[in-house]
Parts: C-alpha cells; structure tokens; sequence
C-alpha cells in the first residue's frame, strides 16, 4: 500500500492532475466527505487528508509514504535538524510548481519600516513563520522580536502588538483591506513532494513510478 498525505483546498486541488498523470483518481471530494482517508482507483494507493501543518510530520514517522506540502511547511518543520531536509528522514524530489505564492514582510502603511531598519530599531514581528523570520532578519542584521501566531496575522500591527509580519501572499488583496503593505520580498513559495525515505528503500519502484509521473507531468 502507497500512502500519499494531503491537505484539503488548494494543494489538493492543484495534485489531482499530477495524480491522474500517474493513474490515480481520488474517489471522493475531501471537501464534501467527513473521511480521512480516501479510496482511490488504484487498490493499492490511498490518500491522507491531514492538516497543511502536519504533512511533512505524517511523512518523517511513517504515516504516510509520500506527501505534498508547501516549501514555507517544510522549511519550518525541518528547522530543527538544522534546516537539512535529509536529516529529518525525508527525501526532497521534486518542486511540483504548484500552489504559488511568496512570503514577504508587511507592516501598517503609516510605518517606516526602510527608516526603522537603517536607525537600528528593534522590531516586533508577527509570524507563523518563526524560523524562516528569524533566518531572514539574521542575514539582514536586523534585531526582531519574534511573536508566533497561527493566523489573522493582520491584525498584529493593527492593534499595536508588532511593528511588521512576515506572512504568505498570494494575491495580497488581505494586506490592503487591512492597510498594510509589503516591504521586504522573502522567498517565492510552491508545493514540494517529500518522501519518507525509509519507504523509497522498501516501496521503490512504485514510488518512483509516481515521482517519475509527476516529473513528466511537470515538464509538459
């Protein structure tokens, strides 16, 4: 059995045509059915329906064989080995161009943020992102104090608790509903395929079957 972890929304919608490029159909809309773990057309293939958070998680301790997660995920799970992809048991194949977008930093329209990083100031910075902050900030010199948050990263300058967040954008039409704006350009973001690589010794030729197809895929 070939186990594939995925979480609901745009990635999984963004996969489905990557997996029917290697055969395989999802049978039920993860949207619409109240189950975890979904059949497909291939008996010996499933499919994991797990928060975008814990998809690298599922894949490092054997949950599942393979899984899809964004590069900003990944790079937050694997801080603690150092930031080595390798180290954390997965193995990193392919970067499947889909579900695109970029971290920045944003901060209130009425902040300026350019004088504050010149005068030295030490800046308050709302993020999810701890790691990928605390990296960025480090390189540029620049002293933070980091406050973690789960969502509604908005509303950190808003109400005074931080001077900036760093934060996903895709579109950036939230960061002007709320009067902030982007400053600093951290990264672009797509959805990366990892494999447990324990499971690429033992599944090998199945698994590459799909890294294979998913490579085709990408490059049509």
């Amino acid at each position: 059995m070939i186990t594939l972890a995925l979480s609901k929304g745009r990635i999984f919608e963004e996969t489905l045509p990557l997996l029917r490029a290697a055969g395989i159909e999802v049978l039920e809309d993860p949207e619409k059915s109240r189950k975890l773990i979904l059949a497909t057309n291939q008996s010996d293939v499933r499919v994991l329906v797990v928060r975008a958070t814990d998809v690298p998680t599922y894949v490092q301790y054997g949950g599942a064989d393979l899984g899809i997660t964004g590069k900003d995920t990944l790079l937050e799970h694997v801080a603690e080995w150092g930031g080595n992809v390798s180290a954390a048991g997965l193995y990193q194949p392919l970067d499947l161009q889909i579900a695109k977008c970029r971290i920045s930093v944003a901060v209130r329209a009425d902040f300026d943020y350019a004088s504050a990083v010149r005068q030295g100031s030490r800046l308050k910075v709302a993020t999810k992102y701890v790691a990928i902050a605390r990296d960025f900030f480090a390189t540029k010199g620049v002293h933070v104090d980091l406050i973690k948050l789960y969502g509604s990263m908005e509303l950190a300058p808003l109400v005074g608790m931080a001077d900036a967040i760093v934060d996903l954008v895709s579109t950036g039409n939230t960061l002007r509903a709320n009067h902030l704006v982007e400053v600093e350009h951290i990264m672009d973001i797509s959805s990366r395929l990892v494999v447990n690589q324990a499971a690429l010794k033992l599944k090998q030729a199945p698994i590459r079957n799909i890294i294979d197809a998913f490579a085709s895929a990408i490059a049509k």
